[in-house]
């Protein structure tokens, strides 16, 4: 009888317990409701200057603009972001919870990068191969839906001001010329044939194949809306586009520096090291840089070496050391053993390697995004002076789906062992998994800011480290996984040491006198890129300082603290918890994301 008195008791105040309201949640305090103000101010202000970027994230409220790059409107941001930042710097932060007291942390980076990177004008060297107006606007139709009248209205509006843009857009370039701050001339080539390429007379004669008209092809050829865009594109947007290449041609490429390095620009290495910064969210210096780059190189040439013995080269025992290396190398850049012959095959391998990886997911990982990803082929336009690929991110809001852009452009110059590492690097589970996790992260409290934070060196470093997953799943236990394949895993590394030798390349041209010739002997000496690959890459990193050495830093700071953690934890160690606590808060600073998983490995054990 008291055991039944006891259960009975129990189980009233389990009952109790579970109608019981839960405990209220800490009133957020005046500083907390301070720092969520600035972040949505900053969101606000992010978005109208840059509406096209606002667009493909799924914020519709700007699709009329286009981005106001005049010399007030700069000012005018940067003035406000001064103002921001002064308001942050008044919050007292032992007043935050946790979320904003990271909220606060991450702004405050932010708008000091920005500040401190307005000095260097940015704006005044717009262009290259890789960006520009010529570059975004002909692909921003493919990155958005139009399915209201609205959407309609907005796009007309939008190529309405295309033309003021792009004089906007020549008016600081010819700035930038006046001080002398222009792209080395080399990056320039391929660009006004890009150009060019949006100026056919078939586009004048039949307005509705042009790239820009895509969103009205559902609609009757005599619908008042399709009239005004023929229009504007014949009259106004066409002819911008003629006095945009008449610039590049007559005034600006004539103009443009001949040297390569930014550290021999106007504004030297100050301005170089405030890429390295940016780029890496570190303090390292370029000599820094330059030598773990050397490091890096030589362990992963040491693993190369492993790999060819693997393989059913027939010359691997009768050549050694460098010989060796470069008969591997020549045979691989030469047989057509390891090339498509049509950029179809090319897609579909790709295509299997990502459907592939789809099902091996969840033994890494406890939630996986919602939006869908696909694999399609870059525009013809583009694919002359473009990388080997690029992931467009797509938006749930707008129900696009994410892209794996694949260059088909010269098939002779995409390898098949190169498939898988890229595959996994731009897909899944690399860029597309980790940007569409982070899309999702207001769906878990926080502010949508925190969505659109972009730190390189953690979306980059992610994405390298991703392609190193393919050793642990897709293949039989104790094996090499999607790498079983000896020349697999000879592209993997052959990857990896592309992203080591953009260390000892970057720093070499911008911070240490290295012409172009020699970083591309130095690239293809080491790795098995082919010599079209390698050149396009390394006119890339001339425009573009900096930017490449957040993969292999950001990826070597990934690993380092998944050692840790492995070593802290021994069998308590879970990969999936460790990939979570990694990705659940969205792109951080390599030092904000060590804290992370310290905190994580302490709670663990």
């Amino acid at each position: 009888m008291k055991t039944n008195i006891l259960a009975i008791v129990a189980l009233l105040a389990l009952l109790f317990t579970l109608v019981l309201p839960a405990p209220a949640l800490a009133e957020p305090t005046r500083e907390d409701r301070a720092v969520l103000d600035l972040l949505q101010e900053d969101l606000d202000a992010l978005a109208r200057a840059n509406p096209i970027g606002a667009s493909i994230r799924g914020d519709r409220r700007f699709d009329h603009l286009l981005p106001d790059v005049s010399p007030q409107a700069i000012a005018a941001r940067t003035e406000a972001n001064r103002d921001r930042l002064r308001r942050l710097s008044a919050i007292d932060r032992d007043r935050l919870s946790p979320d904003n007291l990271l909220n606060a942390e991450l702004l405050e980076l932010h708008l000091k990068m920005r500040i401190e990177g307005a000095r260097f004008h940015p704006e005044q060297t717009p262009i290259s191969q890789q960006i520009g107006p010529h570059i975004t606007l002909p692909t921003l139709p493919d990155r958005l839906t139009f399915t209201t009248e609205k959407h309609l209205e907005d796009y007309l509006a939008r190529l309405a001001a295309v033309p003021d843009y792009i004089d906007q857009v020549i008016e600081n370039m010819r700035a930038g010329l006046e001080a002398g701050r222009t792209p080395p001339r080399v990056v320039m080539r391929g660009v006004e044939s890009q150009i060019a390429s949006l100026l056919k007379f078939e586009y004048v004669q039949r307005p509705a194949t042009h790239p820009l008209y895509r969103p009205l092809f559902a609609l009757p050829a005599d619908d008042p809306r399709v009239v005004k865009a023929r229009d504007t594109i014949v009259e106004e947007i066409i002819p911008a586009l003629v006095r945009l290449r008449t610039f590049i041609r007559e005034e600006y490429v004539p103009g443009c520096r001949e040297t390569i390095g930014a550290s021999e620009g106007p504004d030297g290495m100050p301005f170089y090291n405030h890429r390295i910064a940016d780029f890496t969210t570190t303090d390292m210096t370029a000599e820094e840089v330059h030598e773990l780059g050397r490091s890096e190189v030589a362990r992963i040439r040491a693993e190369m070496f492993e790999v060819i013995a693997r393989s059913d080269f027939p010359q691997k025992d009768e050549l050694e050391g460098d010989d060796l290396f470069d008969a591997f190398v020549h045979y691989l850049r030469t047989d057509s053993r390891f090339y498509h012959e049509t950029a179809e095959d090319l897609l579909v391998g790709y295509r299997d390697i990502c459907k592939r990886m789809d099902t091996e997911l969840p033994q890494l990982f406890r939630k996986l995004p919602r939006l869908p990803y696909g694999v399609e082929e870059m525009p013809a336009f583009m694919a002359p002076a473009a990388p080997t690929a690029y992931y467009y991110s797509g938006s749930l809001e707008n129900g696009v789906a994410g892209l794996f852009i694949a260059n088909t452009y010269r098939l002779d110059q995409r390898p098949k062992y190169e498939m898988v590492p890229l595959a996994l690097h731009e897909a899944v589970p690399g860029h597309h998994l980790q940007i569409a996790l982070a899309q999702e992260l207001k769906d878990a409290g926080l502010h949508e800011w925190r969505t659109i934070a972009d730190y390189t060196v953690f979306v980059e470093g992610w994405a390298l480290y991703a392609e190193r997953l393919g050793l642990e799943v897709g293949g039989p236990p104790g094996g090499r996984g999607f790498y079983e394949d000896p020349y697999d895993d000879f592209g993997r590394l052959s990857y990896e040491m592309w992203r080591a030798l953009r260390l000892v390349v970057d720093t070499g041209m911008h911070a240490m006198g290295w012409s172009r010739q020699q970083a591309i002997d130095y690239m293809l000496a080491n790795s098995a890129l082919t010599e079209s690959n390698i050149i396009s890459e390394v006119d890339r990193y001339i425009s573009w300082p900096g930017q490449a050495l957040a993969y292999k830093i950001g990826e070597l700071k990934i690993r380092e603290l998944r050692a840790m953690a492995e070593e802290e934890l021994g069998d308590r160690f879970d990969i999936r918890a460790f990939h979570d606590t990694v990705l659940e808060q969205g792109a951080l600073p390599l030092g904000v994301l060590e804290r992370r998983v310290r905190d994580w490995v302490r709670e663990a054990k």
